[in-house]
């Protein structure tokens, strides 16, 4: 039997969920909960399988309660429930170690399928979200500095010019030009004096 708690301050939510889980018969409702700090009373007496998280309610946030529920209760496992599909939203609370990331218009099968998949400790994200989640990914490992090119970097803060980083460092002209280029466009600046003033806004020298 899987034991779940649901957490949302909307009561037709609240409602909703329970009668759906209600007639599944490998599943019970632990505990029914409208916020954050009644979950966390309630959790620390019934210790539920799984729980049923909204992210915006009043008090302590999704995000936050997933943290501190998954340091104070590493056996239990999280299902974020909510209205949003940001990807960033989703990313926050998956670094929080939820395992499941569904919307409120899930269908009934999808929510009991996602219970039952995170209870063994396997991930559930709906498809959609999953997509968007690689390609935000693929553009973060696009985007990330390499330690050649923050060794440039760090010689263009310093004033030096692209025949001294060449001399400096062995290598090719054209070698350090292609460096300089790829890390303006990976920051998002069209010159060499915006780079350095990044650079130094986000200490990435």
């Amino acid at each position: 039997m899987i034991k779940v708690a649901i957490t949302d301050d909307q009561a037709i939510v609240r409602y909703g969920v329970s009668r759906i889980l209600e007639n599944e018969p490998d599943i019970t409702i632990s505990g029914v909960y409208a916020g954050g700090e009644s979950l966390l009373t309630g959790i620390a007496q019934t210790l539920p399988d799984v729980v049923l998280l909204d992210i915006q309610m009043p008090g302590k946030n999704g995000v936050e309660l997933a943290g501190i529920i998954t340091k104070l209760y590493p056996t239990i496992h999280i299902i974020a429930l909510t209205n949003n599909d940001s990807p960033e939203q989703a990313r926050d609370m998956l670094k929080q170690g939820c395992l499941g990331y569904l919307l409120k218009d899930t269908e009934p099968r999808i929510l009991i399928e996602a219970i039952k998949a995170v209870n063994k400790g396997d991930q559930y994200i709906y498809d959609d979200l999953k997509k968007q989640l690689l390609s935000m990914l693929s553009q973060t490992q696009d985007n990330v500095i390499t330690r050649r090119e923050k060794e440039i970097l760090h010689y263009i803060v310093d004033g030096l010019t692209n025949q001294q980083i060449a001399n400096q460092l062995f290598l090719s002209l054209r070698t350090v030009e292609n460096h300089r280029n790829r890390l303006l466009q990976k920051l998002g600046v069209k010159n060499t004096a915006a780079l350095v003033k990044l650079a130094m806004q986000k200490k990435l020298v």
